[in-house]
């Protein structure tokens, strides 16, 4: 009691100001992360996702000429395109090199990263020459393969064809990339020669990270070589595979200067891509051009969507 006959006041609890220290130090482990990281976070923002909703709402727009306000119109423009006797062929032209690229590109990734898993001689130097066609682009790949599959006639054969008549193996030479069936087919001979070796680097790393101990258990337990590749090794390559088809598939969907280094923007090599630089570049459609970059977009996230829901739930549960 005071000397005037009240309470004495309550001395303050410690628990308000050790939830702010608390919070401060919370604040202070990821603040600094979130600084160096956001003018990424608003450069992704921007020009990523602001980019995909800035052509999405065009690709739903009556703006088809590019001095137009132009309106919302809906799905139009993208049921208008299948009315198109050019958009069905340009996206059966992609199908076909995808499976020809996808597939060709994995199995030859796969037999050379089996061939330097065997530890041949000169790997170090076979290594670099299978990764080389990396490094060239698209457009130099494309200039040279222009030549390699000439389609001209064998009496004015160069190229690939031209080896065949010296060789007297006409029955070879074909019309490549012009030929009406599977022409697509031939048009990802190039792009399997570059992109092969990186799958290759993919999957010999892949192979390396199989320790040693589960085959030994396995020739132990009575398995041949072809035995072990199939139950143990190939098992374990499963993660490797799916980011190979990944990145293969997104890269084919979305191909366009190969193509237009090997044939340029004849119909015969037609794909999605090229049919979108022409709405968009000739004949000055926007609207047109924003409908196939968003089939693209949709295309390219049937690829990439399962894949990131997939690794997103194999490390939750590797987390428990």
């Amino acid at each position: 009691m005071s000397a005037a006959g009240g309470a004495a006041p309550a001395a303050p609890s410690p628990a308000p100001r050790r939830r702010a220290r608390r919070g401060a130090g919370r604040a202070a482990s990821w603040l600094p992360g979130l600084l160096l990281v956001s003018p990424s976070i608003v450069l992704i923002a921007v020009f990523v996702y602001g980019m995909i909703g800035w052509n999405t709402a065009l690709a739903l727009s009556d703006k088809h000429a590019p001095i137009e306000e132009g309106s919302f119109a809906g799905l139009e423009n993208l049921a208008a395109l299948w009315q198109e006797a050019r958009w069905p062929a340009a996206v059966a032209n992609a199908a076909v090199f995808t499976v020809f690229f996808v597939g060709g590109a994995l199995l030859l990734g796969w037999l050379l990263g089996l061939l330097l898993e065997k530890g041949i001689a000169g790997e170090p130097v076979l290594r670099t020459l299978f990764l080389a066609p990396m490094a060239v682009s698209f457009i130099a790949t494309g200039v040279v393969w222009r030549w390699l599959m000439n389609p001209a006639p064998a009496e004015r054969a160069t190229g690939l064809n031209a080896l065949f008549v010296h060789l007297n193996l006409d029955f070879l030479v074909n019309d490549w990339w012009t030929a009406p069936d599977l022409g697509m087919a031939a048009m990802a001979l190039p792009a399997v020669w570059q992109l092969s070796g990186y799958i290759m680097a993919l999957f010999l790393a892949g192979f390396r990270g199989v320790p040693e101990e589960l085959r030994e258990a396995a020739r132990v337990d009575g398995c041949s070589e072809w035995q072990v590749y199939r139950h143990v090794v190939m098992p374990q390559l499963r993660p490797v595979t799916l980011t190979a088809v990944i990145i293969l598939g997104h890269m084919s969907l979305k191909v366009f200067d190969l193509i237009i280094a090997v044939a340029g923007k004849q119909i015969a090599a037609d794909v999605p891509a090229v049919y979108m630089w022409t709405m968009v570049f000739e004949v000055r459609d926007p609207a047109k051009g924003a409908a196939i970059a968003t089939y693209l977009l949709l295309a390219v996230a049937v690829f990439v969507v399962p894949y990131l829901v997939w690794t997103v739930r194999k490390e939750r549960s590797e987390g428990r």
